[in-house]
C-alpha cells in the first residue's frame, strides 16, 4: 500500500464510508418504520412513516454527497501530483540545460607556459 496512488485510497475509503452510512441511514429508516407498525393511532403512525421516509431521502443525499466530496478530493489530489510532476520535469530540463550551456569548452591548441626570463 506503499506505493499506492494516494486518490485511488481516497475513493476507497469513501466507499467504505458510504456503505457505513448508508446501513445507518436504512437503520434509522427501520426504526422509524417499527414505530410506525406500532403507533396506536393514525397521526402518530402517518408521522413515523413521513419520517422513515425523510430520514431514507435525506440520508441518501447525505451519501451522494460524501461520495461527490471523495470524488472530488481524489481528482484534486491526482490532478495536482500531474501538475508537480510536470513542474519537476520542466526544473530538471532547465537545469541540465544550464549544466550544459556552463560547460568550458576545451580548446584544440594546447598552451604552454612560456619560461619567465630574469
Amino acid at each position: 500500500m506503499a506505493d499506492a496512488d494516494l486518490d485511488a485510497i481516497i475513493r476507497q475509503l469513501a466507499k467504505q464510508q458510504q456503505k457505513t452510512l448508508t446501513a445507518a441511514v436504512k437503520k434509522q429508516r427501520d426504526h422509524y418504520a417499527a414505530r410506525a407498525a406500532k403507533a396506536k393511532d393514525g397521526t402518530a403512525k402517518q408521522l413515523n412513516r413521513q419520517l422513515a421516509k425523510d430520514a431514507l431521502e435525506i440520508g441518501t443525499a447525505t451519501v451522494k454527497r460524501l461520495q461527490m466530496s471523495a470524488d472530488n478530493a481524489a481528482y484534486s489530489h491526482a490532478r495536482s501530483m500531474r501538475q508537480a510532476t510536470e513542474a519537476a520535469k520542466a526544473v530538471a530540463a532547465k537545469a541540465a540545460k544550464e549544466v550544459k550551456a556552463d560547460k568550458p569548452k576545451k580548446s584544440s591548441k594546447k598552451t604552454a607556459k612560456k619560461p619567465s626570463v630574469k
